[in-house]
């Protein structure tokens, strides 16, 4: 089958797929360059308020498909390009694991807002077996999510560890069954999308240490009217209907 980036939309979820099952879903080189592009489409989509990355089948994504980036400009460059564009966009994302999240895999899921991984799933940052610089972004990510000496850890030892081990470095922040993967994902997924986007939008740029927008975010929240109708649904006990959106890009 071929290598590709599976992509679908529904009730507010866009999921992305890593489907390069003959390779235990590696990204080329073209599904790198790929993902920038349709994280910026649905960016701008309003009717998109969450994104789920997955990958196909039993494995989340074993890293970089080594064959298929030779004579390719940087390939470092291309995953960093990736990573950043996931960890840029500005609604809330969820990566789904299963099965094993290593080398660029671990690089996409850290880039993430948060990762749910079944019981049985494996994760491992491997630059070391191949005498790689790991990117300075992605080192610096890795250890604000678990810490600089998990992250030295698996950077010095390039070793897999269990789930168990990740949800306690704070690399996993949920584990589940591997029947119950999807469904509490979806669940999960569908709580997120009938939540205030300002909040959201707001939050996740002060927890990623923006320090120049708070009077940005004071302003929007005091345009926006989802305080008021969050207020107004809690009184009259009904569930809330924000309206506020993230902008287009470039738009603000």
């Amino acid at each position: 089958m071929d290598a590709q980036l599976l992509h679908s939309v529904a009730d507010g979820v866009a999921t992305i797929v890593i489907s390069h099952p003959a390779k235990r879903n590696a990204m080329t080189a073209a599904m790198w360059r790929a993902l920038p592009e349709l994280l910026a489409g649905y960016a701008a989509d309003p009717a998109v308020r969450v994104l789920v990355l997955t990958g196909e089948g039993r494995t989340f994504c074993a890293g970089a498909d080594i064959s298929s980036l030779a004579g390719s400009e940087d390939p470092q460059a291309l995953a960093v390009a990736a990573e950043e564009a996931l960890a840029a966009f500005p609604k809330p994302t969820l990566a789904a694991i299963r099965g094993h999240c290593v080398g660029g895999g671990t690089q996409l899921a850290a880039a993430c807002d948060l990762r749910f991984a079944t019981e049985d799933a494996l994760f491992g940052v491997t630059p070391a077996r191949l005498g790689i610089v790991y990117p300075a972004s992605s080192t610096r990510r890795l250890a604000a999510l678990v810490g600089p000496s998990a992250a030295k850890y698996l950077l010095f030892s390039a070793e897999l560890i269990d789930a168990e081990r990740a949800l306690r470095t704070g690399l996993v922040d949920e584990l589940l069954t591997p029947g119950r993967l999807d469904k509490r994902v979806a669940v999960f997924a569908g709580v997120l999308a009938e939540r205030s986007q300002l909040t959201q939008a707001a939050a996740k740029e002060f927890a990623n240490g923006r320090p120049d927008r708070d009077a940005y975010w004071a302003a929007q929240a005091a345009g926006s009217g989802d305080t008021a109708e969050g207020v107004a649904a809690f009184l009259e006990r009904r569930e809330p209907r924000f309206t506020w959106t993230v902008p287009a890009p470039g738009g603000s």
